[in-house]
């Protein structure tokens, strides 16, 4: 068994490093998600029925066509947003509020990471760049503060779907959770302000006072989280109610809405979101994850190692909270028998620092392509970042316990 693991481990190490160089080479992620899939396949000698349902499971999956329609109707609703200058209002209103060039920066990421969609961060990235076009800061802390600092909610907001499934598996009352997990998120946003924004010091100069029209200019987004958050309906549903009142506010013509379009639906989203997805469903139709969690649950492993490296690999593997949620804590309680608050918080800060640090993260990939950042040098700022936030997953755990 030892020597089937070792085999899958070898396997998925090869899919990684071959996914890590060819981002070196700044090829397309959607191409590289597609050739990481096909090396997969080829390691793991899949038939091809079964390439073909992995295949046909990516087209068909309603994910797939939803992440496709959420993308690109962001991309349409942040250029109707960016021709009209309601971005730079926004900044003008969030500058003369808090004058505080720091909170200034981390205050869209934050607002729209309280959506729970996968494109929001495609959506805080060009107010992100808004409010240090005028700093000498690198794309990649431009891109490490737009992936950190929209993250934090997933932790404890129950409109997130995992930490909504941990608790439903575990039986752990959510208040509980939340109230264990506050710790991670307050921990992710500290790390962010000490791995960037050295160079933001003092307040910012609000160029233009207060005014009603600035404070509008939030009606759009405030629109689409109350949309999403209030009435729970879905991200790509909202965008699209939303952008198709800016047409009639702003007047559009037909071909100022096609252009919009040709913008929006282009063919690299696209090649992104299926490269993606197939890679998900290769990863899970090959059997790596399950293989490696059942090699866990055979050789005896104590707990502690358990409770953090099944959420965790399967967090890397997946980049989806959900993802780990429901692949690794049926087995974590079969396995253990343990449904503390304690034991399911650390697993649960585990695997999410596991999809924090994922390559196939959508939310880092799309932040990487907006800003062309080098992927390395965000993981300088990620990789102790994480590891901080897992240093106090350990302390808490042992508190707890």
């Amino acid at each position: 068994m030892l020597q089937w693991c070792m085999n899958d481990a070898v396997k998925l190490l090869l899919v990684f490093i071959a996914i890590m160089i060819l981002l070196r080479k700044k090829l397309n992620i959607g191409l590289v998600m597609f050739i990481a899939a096909a090396v997969l396949i080829l390691l793991y000698k899949m038939p091809l029925e079964k390439i073909w349902d992995t295949f046909r499971m990516t087209v068909m999956d309603p994910v797939t066509f939803k992440l496709i329609l959420a993308l690109s109707f962001i991309r349409i609703f942040e250029m109707v947003l960016r021709e009209h200058r309601v971005l730079a209002r926004m900044m003008d209103t969030v500058k003369a509020v808090f004058q505080n060039r720091k909170i200034v920066t981390i205050s869209m990421p934050l607002l729209i990471g309280l959506m729970p969609s996968v494109g929001g961060a495609y959506f805080s990235a060009p107010m992100v760049a808004e409010t240090t076009n005028d700093t000498r800061m690198s794309p990649e802390e431009k891109g490490f503060i737009n992936y950190w600092f929209r993250h934090p909610w997933e932790y404890v907001l129950p409109l997130y779907p995992g930490i909504l499934l941990a608790a439903a598996i575990t039986k752990i009352q959510l208040y509980d959770l939340i109230l264990a997990n506050s710790a991670y998120a307050a921990l992710l946003v500290i790390t962010g302000f000490m791995f960037a924004m050295h160079g933001l010091r003092g307040g910012t100069v609000a160029e233009k006072r207060m005014s009603v029209r600035g404070i509008w200019s939030f009606a759009p987004i405030v629109s689409v989280l109350l949309l999403v958050m209030l009435f729970r309906i879905e991200l790509h549903y909202a965008l699209i109610a939303v952008v198709l009142f800016l047409f009639f506010f702003y007047r559009y013509r037909a071909k100022n809405i096609l252009a919009t379009f040709r913008y929006g639906f282009s063919l690299d989203v696209i090649v992104l979101i299926l490269g993606v997805m197939f890679f998900k469903e290769a990863m899970e139709n090959s059997g790596a994850v399950r293989n490696l969690s059942q090699f866990f649950l055979g050789e005896n492993i104590p707990v502690f190692p358990i409770l953090f490296l099944l959420p965790f690999i399967s967090g890397m593997l997946t980049g989806i909270t959900v993802g780990f949620v429901g692949s690794t804590f049926p087995l974590l309680i079969s396995l253990t028998g343990n449904t503390s608050v304690a034991a399911i918080s650390f697993a649960f800060a585990s695997g999410l620092i596991g999809v924090l640090l994922s390559p196939v993260h959508v939310c880092l990939i799309l932040t990487k392509e907006y800003f062309k950042a080098d992927l390395w040098k965000m993981y300088r700022m990620m990789v102790p970042a994480g590891v901080i936030v897992f240093a106090g997953a350990v302390v808490e755990y042992l508190v707890l316990k």
